[in-house]
């Protein structure tokens, strides 16, 4: 793993010759290889009178070495054995070592000459010797073996990401997916009740309404293909983004669509849409099914919490010159301020709503779709009472 600078003489090295361990730390920008060949020189001078060990490490190619001695500057010489460890780094390096080198020696010299007849002490401090360079070598196994591990980590996170935003998708599909679906059914029992009347009826269905019903069929698998073709595109995506494809979209006759295939539950519940969308507001640059998924679940949500007989309000604003501002309101029980924020959340659902049906995703796929335009969507509360959700959307340019 270090690669060997200064060679050693092939006889055993006495414990003189090994109680000095030394690092070089070295980079290869070309403004610092003369320093380098520097130090390098001065090193082998030093050699020659008091012999050393030392390694070479490239900081590129060994980077958790270096962030194991916590180094912030090359080049640098780390003195790993005797202890204490101790480091010298920067452009002054060998004005430095020239100060420090007598005193390494003198560290290393005082305990052998009292320890000159104990041979077994010897013995020791070449096994403690041995032992630190196979700990330098051990460090750096195990720095790079913490460096894979921690990637490992990234890449499973990142893969369980995906995993959980792809989860989200589908339920925010499914949930969306119950209102077309609905609409195809209740159309395709109809035309079937009717197709063939019992004995001495006559069949409801004017020519007229049998062509509706078809239309809504058709309209509304349309709808469900879309919406499994996105599901498609997110099981093969690895980004977290929902995929859009703006276009110039008219949002008068857009919101006109919704309101026609939601009637049924509007008259359902007695309820009045009315609307407020100025002849001249100007065209939007946004995904049109995207956009209709926003449309429908503020609208879904609005006729599910406005009481029988109450009021819907659908307006539109050109709030500046680049963004169109949507608003959909209801006279219903309103939103507590402090849930303002978290109702956008995923799966969150106030404590009043655990009777209601839903997953708690339709605000949270609202937010997602008007982040995706670079808009903004958020809920207020009128002096009337009820909630007031807005969105905004880019103007078309001209």
């Amino acid at each position: 793993m270090l690669n060997q600078d200064c060679t050693q003489s092939p006889e055993q090295p006495t414990y003189s010759e090994a109680a000095l361990q030394l690092l070089l730390f070295v980079d290869q920008r070309p403004s610092s290889r003369q320093q380098i060949a520097q130090i390098r020189h001065y090193l082998k001078e030093l050699q020659a009178g008091y012999s050393f060990q030392l390694q070479v490490v490239e900081v590129g190619k060994q980077p958790y070495l270096a962030e194991h001695f916590k180094l912030v500057a090359t080049p640098a010489l780390v003195k790993i054995h005797p202890q204490p460890l101790q480091t010298l780094a920067g452009s002054n390096l060998i004005p430095q070592l020239k100060d420090w080198w007598p005193r390494w020696q003198n560290a290393i010299e005082v305990p052998l000459e009292l320890n000159n007849n104990l041979s077994e002490s010897i013995d020791d401090e070449r096994i403690s010797t041995s032992m630190s360079i196979r700990s330098v070598t051990d460090s750096v196994e195990l720095l790079r073996l913490a460096d894979e591990i921690f990637d490992l980590k990234r890449e499973k996170e990142k893969l369980l990401e995906q995993l959980h935003f792809k989860d989200r998708v589908i339920a925010m599909l499914a949930h969306d997916l119950r209102n077309p679906l609905t609409a195809v059914s209740l159309a395709v029992e109809t035309l079937e009740s009717n197709l063939v009347p019992l004995k001495g009826e006559v069949s409801r269905l004017t020519p007229a309404l049998t062509s509706q019903l078809f239309k809504q069929a058709r309209s509304q698998s349309r709808t469900i293909e879309r919406m499994i073709t996105s599901l498609l595109q997110v099981a093969q995506g690895t980004a977290a983004d929902l995929h859009i494809q703006p276009q110039k979209l008219e949002l008068k006759r857009l919101y006109q669509d919704i309101i026609a295939h939601l009637s049924d539950r509007v008259v359902a519940k007695s309820q009045i849409i009315e609307t407020d969308i100025p002849n001249d507001l100007p065209c939007v640059y946004a995904d049109l099914e995207r956009v209709r998924q926003v449309l429908t679940n503020l609208l879904d949500n609005a006729i599910k919490y406005t009481p029988e007989s109450g009021m819907i309000r659908i307006s539109g604003l050109h709030r500046t010159t680049q963004k169109v501002q949507i608003s959909v309101c209801d006279n219903g029980p309103g939103i507590p301020e402090e849930n303002r924020d978290r109702i956008f959340e995923e799966r969150f659902r106030l404590e009043r709503d655990a009777h209601q049906e839903g997953y708690g995703i339709g605000l949270s796929l609202c937010q997602r779709i008007i982040r995706a335009h670079y808009g903004q969507v958020w809920v207020d509360s009128p002096p009337t009472g009820g909630s007031c959700f807005h969105f905004t959307l880019p103007v078309y340019p001209n």
